[in-house]
């Protein structure tokens, strides 16, 4: 058999089963068999180096085991421990994660969303945002495609979602800045700011309606531009967006001669790792980034198997975390 391509007949003769048995083993359905006709199928598998056609068993099983994941910024270590958190609940669940950078590209999220489905994921996990609800609900809901959308705005009734409490989470950082005793505060975020953003600002805004808004880009580098702006002002605190940002802030404040907490307080949005590993260590507001992406995960995968249950919107907590980049004003 040297030159011959081994298929699921000729391990159903080597096994002495029938197809059907074989197939139904090899996707997961051992159960259903005795443990002797499953060693002897798993055995003919090994001894031929026998590999299913993926193809195959996905016409066959109308299922692909794929979910496609799009995040719209790679390089943010705040999708990182999201998708590991997606894709510890798919491995699981013998689901395997494609995924996606959309890079805050409305254009590569559409031909993402569009590939995606050609090549046959049986759901997808959005997390990006640049394009409307009413859009992925256009582009996703005519090919009768699960989907989630995550942390980034409410599902208006097209799909489940995953939030946290983004409304809380900016309040908590303003009572936070005003139990210090800050009356001018400032708050860095991008201009074009999504929906989980806005509502972070609103709830800040609660503490601080009349807080300076500096727009800069939803990066490190973003974070480091705006500097220019909040020196010419009397802020004497900073409500960062996301901790990217407040990174790149810790930069151009050394370049601008200014010491944190001395000279500004600066609170963050986040918590991600490197909150620990900066001087000052980072005050921020935690979101339970790897329980969001396990939380959407499940979801979704009830989705596929429920597919005609009610809609879900399920809003995680946050919480301040207190470290040494925030101080009482002198």
């Amino acid at each position: 058999m040297k030159n011959k391509k081994i298929t699921i007949k000729d391990v159903a003769k080597q096994s002495g089963v029938s197809i059907a048995t074989v197939s139904q083993i090899l996707n997961g359905n051992e159960g259903k068999f005795s443990p002797k006709t499953v060693e002897k199928v798993l055995a003919a598998k090994a001894d031929l180096n026998y590999e299913p056609d993926y193809f195959a068993r996905r016409m066959i099983m109308k299922k692909s085991k794929t979910i496609g994941v799009l995040i719209p910024d790679i390089t943010n270590p705040f999708f990182s421990t999201l998708v590991r958190g997606i894709e510890g609940v798919l491995y699981r669940e013998n689901f395997v994660t494609m995924l996606c950078n959309a890079d805050l590209d409305t254009k590569k999220e559409t031909d993402y969303l569009e590939e995606l489905s050609r090549r046959g994921v049986d759901g997808y996990i959005i997390a990006s945002s640049a394009i409307s609800n009413q859009a992925i609900n256009e582009t996703l809901r005519k090919k009768n495609l699960p989907y989630i959308v995550l942390d980034q705005k409410k599902a208006e009734g097209f799909s489940d979602a995953v939030l946290t409490d983004d409304f809380s989470g900016g309040k908590i950082a303003g009572e936070h800045l005003r139990q210090l005793g800050h009356q001018k505060v400032a708050v860095v975020l991008p201009e074009d700011a999504t929906e989980n953003i806005k509502t972070r600002l609103t709830g800040f805004q609660e503490i601080y309606p009349d807080a300076l808004l500096i727009n800069g880009e939803l990066s490190k580098d973003g974070g480091r531009q705006a500097v220019q702006k909040i020196v010419e002002t009397d802020a004497t605190a900073i409500f960062a967006i996301n901790d990217e940002i407040a990174f790149g802030l810790y930069l151009g404040l050394a370049e601008a001669k200014k010491k944190i907490p001395q000279d500004y307080s600066v609170i963050g949005y986040d918590n991600i790792d490197m909150c620990e590993y900066v001087t000052p260590q980072l005050t921020t507001i935690a979101q339970p980034i790897y329980e969001l992406g396990q939380t959407t995960a499940r979801l979704l995968l009830e989705r596929i198997e429920q597919p005609e249950k009610d809609w879900e919107e399920k809003t995680l907590p946050v919480q301040l975390i207190q470290r040494f980049s925030t101080a009482h004003l002198k």
